[in-house]
């Protein structure tokens, strides 16, 4: 059970009630992660469409974001995060095998891009919670800030930083709130313990 009242559509005028009707077209239901930003109309109204800048086409290849933003759900022992992404990432050519070896860490058969990519991911989700800053003030290791630079575009960096970061915030948000899923359960050997 959430831990907060999920909203209606009805409840919603202008701007915010568009960007729920354009949603709801998209998923064939109104999620239940909008449903909880919906309590405060104006906020959903800039949420949905800056979620749709961060985890929709960019110039970093899909794959390796929907790969990376399921494994921070993952990271985040978050089902529900999880079953989203591992939605996307199926919509999208990520594999089932994919998407356990990225989990279980198995990185071998994926390309030096994607293998990079975990790994920023990974040092992104768990150092600043366990890593001093003085220790490391980017939270990333030199080596991997190092590879990042040589594999990636600056704007890639941007698309792959803003998209840990933010499904960072939103794994912890979709644990907080409890939601049920509302999208297909991850594949078998994906959803955290």
């Amino acid at each position: 059970m959430a831990l907060i009242r999920l909203a209606e559509l009805e409840e919603l005028e202008g701007t915010p009630r568009e960007v729920a009707e354009s949603g709801q077209a998209q998923y064939g239901q109104l999620l239940n992660t909008w449903r909880a930003i919906m309590n405060k109309p104006d906020l959903f109204g800039a949420y949905l469409p800056f979620l749709r800048q961060v985890a929709g086409p960019g110039v970093l290849d899909m794959k390796i974001k929907d790969l990376s933003a399921m494994y921070v759900g993952f990271l985040n022992h978050c089902r529900y995060t999880v079953s989203h992404r591992s939605t996307s990432g199926l919509k999208n050519g990520v594999t089932a095998e994919q998407m356990v070896a990225a989990v279980e860490g198995d990185w071998d058969g994926f390309d030096e891009r994607t293998r990079v990519a975990l790994e920023f991911t990974r040092e992104l989700t768990l150092n600043p919670q366990n890593v001093d800053f003085q220790d490391l003030p980017q939270a990333i290791s030199p080596d991997i800030v190092t590879s990042v630079k040589s594999l990636f575009t600056d704007v890639e960096i941007l698309e792959l930083s803003m998209s840990i970061s933010v499904w960072n915030a939103l794994a912890r948000f979709h644990r907080v709130m409890g939601f049920d899923l509302d999208m297909p359960e991850a594949p078998e050997g994906v959803n955290p313990k």
